[in-house]
């Protein structure tokens, strides 16, 4: 029911705006109004968050850890999974963002029986879920960053390339992109984990799938303006300049499908800086990434501490309440003979 009402969503936005843009055509508003009050409400809500999980103390060093610490000299220390140092912990995350490094190591538990047909509990590879993840990830970025030649003038020479390698496959006319075919792929098979798999549904929420539907409706109505719309590129291309110079001028001719495009892609801006979706920006803030695990080469003292909230030790703690302690049963350090 929530992949249902999820989709139901997403449906209610296409036709919001196949009936505002093609039965109402109201064009300006949906070319111009809703993708530019979109773009301010993705803006100022994406920079609000940052700030406000900039500002947050971390009152302890949290690193996830996932190999051997840097201990003896002769214990030879991890330093991309457990780093200790800067630039170690540059490397994790530069790894952890181009690579999801730590996602390819994903293992599923099953249950084996060895020779005498005893169960016993094994770990296998997952990487079908690291796969997923690359490719929609990376085609997601690579459309966006393809889609920039709408918005400039004269198109920048890595633009053009990165058009040119995308359709290099050179199928059908006009040419399919490979990256339509990541995100598409990509987005349904992630949808296709979280309705197939038990475990993965019983935890899923409506903000879970709606992002998924929502994403895929942006993919697959994109793909039909190119596929089966055949949009005028230059029309479509004069009215986004419009939005830039604000030349609100629609040209006569432009399919629905395009405002219906416009419209999906609104929603995701604005939904992106109030979702999950701002794990984008909030991996880079994560304590359990971006911190070195150096707790026993230096002393780590919480920046935000009040200078006059003096530290109470857990022997000073002991000392004042052991009486106290005793009485309720709790366990001592030291008995009030011992104290003495």
């Amino acid at each position: 029911m929530k992949a249902i009402f999820s989709l139901l969503m997403v449906l209610a936005l296409v036709v919001i705006a196949t009936v505002g843009a093609g039965a109402a055509q109201m064009h300006t508003i949906f070319a111009y109004c809703i993708p530019r009050t979109a773009f301010i409400i993705f803006m100022v809500g994406f920079v609000c968050k940052i700030i406000s999980w900039a500002k947050r103390p971390v009152p302890f060093r949290i690193p996830t850890t996932g190999g051997q610490q840097q201990s003896l000299p002769w214990i030879k220390q991890n330093k991309w999974d457990n780093p200790s140092t800067g630039p170690q912990t540059f490397i994790r995350m530069a790894l952890e963002v181009l690579t999801f490094r730590s996602l390819f190591r994903n293992t599923k538990t099953v249950m084996r029986h060895d020779d005498g047909q005893n169960p016993v509990v094994g770990y296998v590879s997952a990487k079908w879920l690291w796969l997923f993840a690359i490719m929609f990830h990376y085609g997601f970025l690579t459309v966006v960053v393809r889609h920039m030649r709408l918005f400039l003038q004269p198109v920048p020479a890595p633009i053009e390339f990165l058009d040119w390698a995308d359709g290099i496959l050179q199928i059908l006319a006009p040419t399919i992109y490979i990256s339509d075919m990541l995100l598409i792929g990509g987005a349904t098979l992630l949808l296709l984990r979280r309705l197939c798999a038990p475990k993965i549904r019983y935890i899923s929420l409506v903000n879970d799938y709606f992002p998924l539907f929502l994403i895929l409706g942006v993919a697959c109505s994109g793909a039909y303006m190119r596929y089966v719309a055949k949009v005028d590129i230059m029309g479509i291309k004069e009215v986004v300049m419009g939005l830039i110079t604000l030349h609100y001028a629609v040209p006569a001719g432009i399919d629905t499908s395009f405002y219906v495009h416009v419209f999906l892609v609104s929603c995701l801006l604005v939904y992106i800086p109030f979702s999950k979706l701002m794990h984008m920006g909030g991996v880079f803030l994560s304590p359990t990434r971006n911190m070195p695990n150096d707790t026993r080469i230096n002393h780590y003292v919480n920046p935000w501490n009040n200078p006059a909230i003096k530290p109470h030790s857990y022997a000073a703690y002991e000392d004042e309440f052991r009486e106290h302690m005793l009485e309720a049963g709790l366990p001592l350090e030291k008995t009030p003979e011992q104290k003495a």
